[in-house]
Order: structure tokens, then C-alpha cells, then sequence
């Protein structure tokens, strides 16, 4: 298959396009592709890759200021551009923006097939662009052989932005379940829990859901929330200050999170904005119980209300208190929500997204 198929995104560190791209690579490995994943910035990677899969880190950042930055800049341009001319790939995908443009700024020059995409709302993205950035990414995007969105409402949003409403290489690939080791058999909550899972950001809106725990009435149920970040001290300040040290529990990165998606009460994600959120998928796939915020964008294209979860209208703690007080008062409706989560195994299932990606990449170019 000529050099194969590179995937391009800035580091492997922690993060649901970072968990995406890592899944693909190694399920394309498995079928036999050459595939080659490329890292704008070094950083350890947090994902299983196998350990024959070729992995290239174009820079080593160890300083930010604008000398650097340039030095960086010209260090990705040159060196991708080097690995497309030598190697010669069938495809280059990338994931994110910064990613986008590197990849087909240098596949425009080297005349290699790209696919870009968009794993994020383009409000923080794409929108906070202006001048030549803007226009240099509708140029990119619209010469790329597909953008593919996990969601078809980062498309909505994306034909918001001029030059953007009338592309027609719009692709939707959802994003897939993820696979995770057996389950441990160790009991990892000595009571009962619910559970919340993502990087500690404002985005995330995890001060949400221990704003919505604290009016909520059974404090017989503890909240333990999963991952790292720039929020942990608010939060901490946050749990302290409504005395609930003894009930929440901010847990830190998890490597055996199937135990506790398999143990909890339900999973809940309280977050502002999202792409489409690996960890709703993930909770759903383990036939957990499940509430989101109706936020951008991606809960509203997974949950179907009352079915295989609960919606809640964006930002509005006391209906998201009055939600997790509804599962944890009535079993009937948990065991429903939980057994129709399931179904997510079917449509996600890493073969079917897989096969998706498969026959967008091998498909003849115009």
C-alpha cells in the first residue's frame, strides 16, 4: 500500500482525540497497514500502542518563547514535509487543528492525499481565528479529501464560519468504544458511587456536578471523579468548602477505569462543551447508567432521553441534582437506562468505525 497511512496529531498524552487516533493506529497495525503515527511535540504516550508501530516525534519543546517558537515552526514544517516526500504515504489523517494545518499545508506541497479532523466544538477552535489563519484554514480544509466530525454537530457549527457553509467533504464518523482489559474483580469504592471521568477543566464542568452532588439527597452514595488537571485545587477548595471531603473524591488518572464504570451507580458528565465525549461512550458500552449535560456538542447524538440515558438541559445544576436523585430512587429505570446503554457496543464497535475509516482512506481520490 505505497508508505502506508500516517496519522498526524500534536502529542499522545492524555485526551479523547489523543485515545481516537491511538485506537485507529493500532487497529490499521493489526490489519496489516504500514501505518506510521506522527507527533508534532514530544510527549510520553498515554494510550496502548504496539510496540512495533512506528512512532516519529518531529520536535522536543523546551522553551515557549518566540525564538522557539519559530525554531518549532520551521523544525514540523520541514521535517513532515521530509517524512511525505520520502515516504511517500497512501494517506495522511490528522486530528486537530494545529495538526490540520501542518498536515495539509505540507500534503498540499508534497501532492499527498490528507483527511483532517475536527474532534472539539470550532468555537474555541476554528471560530477564534482571524486574518490569514482563517483563511488558510478554509483553504486547507476545503482541499482536503474529507473532514471527518464525530458529531454532526461540529458540522452545524462549522458551516457557521464564511467559506465553510458551502464545502461539501463533510464526513461523520462517530467515534468508537473503547477497549479495555478485563475487569480486575477488586472492589474500588468501599460504598456505593457515582462516577465522573475526563480531564479536570473548566470545559469539563465537573464544579457542575459537585455543585448538583451537594443539593442531591442520598450522601450515603459517594462521587468519585477520574483524571488530572489544571482544576484539581478548585475543585479540592470547592468539596471543601461544601464539607463533602468525606463523600467526593478526586481520584487522579485511572489505568483500570472498565472496574469502575462496571461498579458505579451511574456515570455522569456535566461538561460545558465537548466533541464527542470518549468517556459517555466508554460508561455506556459498560452498561453504566448514564446522565449528561445537553451541551455541544455530541450527548444529544448519543443519549436518546429516557432511553439509553438522561439528558439535562445545559448548565442547570438542579435539574442534573433532580436527574441523579431519579436513578438512585428508582432501580426499574436505572436497569432500563443501563441494558439500552449497552446497544452502543453495536454501533461503535471498533470494527464497524474502524471499516469506516478503512473505506474513506482506500477510497479513489479525484
Amino acid at each position: 500500500m505505497d508508505g502506508g497511512i500516517f496519522f498526524v496529531i500534536n502529542t499522545l498524552q492524555a485526551g479523547g482525540a489523543e485515545r481516537v487516533i491511538s485506537t485507529l493506529a493500532a487497529k490499521f497495525y493489526e490489519r496489516k497497514y504500514p501505518v506510521t503515527l506522527v507527533c508534532l511535540n514530544y510527549a510520553e504516550a498515554v494510550f496502548k500502542i504496539p510496540d512495533d508501530l512506528k512512532i516519529v516525534y518531529l520536535v522536543r519543546r523546551k522553551a515557549d518563547n518566540i525564538y522557539f517558537r519559530i525554531y518549532y515552526a520551521a523544525s514540523i514544517f520541514f521535517k513532515l514535509g521530509y517524512l511525505l516526500y520520502r515516504i511517500k504515504p497512501r494517506c495522511v489523517v490528522s486530528f486537530m487543528t494545529t495538526a490540520n494545518l501542518w498536515t495539509g499545508l505540507t500534503c498540499l506541497i508534497t501532492n499527498t492525499n490528507f483527511i483532517v479532523s475536527e474532534r472539539t466544538t470550532p468555537d474555541h477552535t476554528i471560530k477564534r481565528q482571524r486574518g490569514f489563519l482563517k483563511w488558510l484554514s478554509t483553504f486547507i480544509y476545503a482541499k482536503a479529501d474529507s473532514i471527518v466530525l464525530p458529531v454532526k454537530g461540529i458540522e452545524n457549527c462549522l458551516r457557521e464560519i464564511k467559506g465553510f457553509k458551502e464545502l461539501t467533504n463533510y464526513r461523520i464518523i462517530n467515534n468508537p468504544v473503547s477497549h479495555f482489559d478485563s475487569l480486575t474483580g477488586l472492589k474500588v469504592n468501599n460504598r456505593k458511587f457515582i462516577l465522573g471521568v475526563g480531564r479536570l477543566s473548566y470545559e469539563k464542568g465537573f464544579d457542575q456536578l459537585i455543585a448538583a452532588y451537594a443539593i442531591s439527597k442520598n450522601k450515603e452514595t459517594d462521587l468519585l471523579i477520574a483524571g488530572e488537571g489544571k482544576e484539581y485545587e478548585a475543585l479540592n477548595q470547592q468539596i471543601q468548602s461544601l464539607k463533602l471531603s468525606d463523600n467526593v473524591k478526586l481520584l487522579g488518572l485511572k489505568q483500570n477505569l472498565q472496574d469502575y464504570y462496571s461498579q458505579a451507580e451511574m456515570f455522569v458528565l456535566p461538561s460545558r462543551n465537548e466533541g464527542s465525549p470518549n468517556a459517555l461512550i466508554e460508561a455506556m458500552s459498560m452498561g453504566c447508567t448514564c446522565i449528561a449535560m445537553d451541551c455541544e456538542f455530541g450527548p444529544s447524538e448519543i443519549i436518546q432521553d429516557q432511553s439509553n440515558g438522561l439528558l439535562v438541559e445545559d448548565g442547570n445544576i438542579v435539574k442534573l441534582s433532580q436527574a441523579i436523585n431519579s436513578v438512585l430512587e428508582n432501580p426499574q429505570l436505572r436497569d432500563k437506562l443501563a441494558a439500552n446503554a449497552k446497544l452502543i457496543n453495536r454501533t461503535n464497535s471498533l470494527d464497524e468505525i474502524s471499516s469506516q475509516w478503512e473505506k474513506l482512506i482506500l477510497s479513489p481520490k479525484a
